[in-house]
């Protein structure tokens, strides 16, 4: 079994998923999902003539990490709206200076419990 990512699961091998189907898949209401139409630019699933929205496994696979980022981070929709926007290598450099920023925060607190 491949390792995946905590906000990757199975996505059916298929071109194109109605909002149903998104909805099942991801977990989230179709409401949500509309919702995040209109917050991430990332997501833009195409509409079928009579108008109904046509999602390709990579907008799916974005939801999944939208969700991921929202849900388990707990980022705000700015939050994830930047985070998304940062190229991939930058986003490293990201975490490691949250990594950096808790680390300091806890020799300080350290610091501090052994002066008393």
């Amino acid at each position: 079994m491949q390792d995946q990512k905590p906000h990757q699961i199975d996505i059916p091998d298929k071109l194109y998923f109605k909002i149903g189907e998104v909805s099942k898949i991801s977990g989230l209401p179709s409401h949500v999902l509309r919702f995040w139409e209109s917050e991430f630019r990332k997501i833009k699933p195409r509409r079928t003539a009579s108008g109904q929205r046509s999602y390709t496994r990579k907008d799916i696979e974005k939801i999944l990490e939208i969700k991921h980022l929202l849900y388990e981070q707990k980022f705000t929709l700015e939050g994830a709206r930047r985070f998304l926007n940062t190229p991939k290598r930058g986003r490293a450099g990201h975490t490691r200076g949250v990594l950096e920023d808790i680390r300091a925060e806890l020799k300080t607190i350290r610091d501090m419990l052994a002066d008393n």
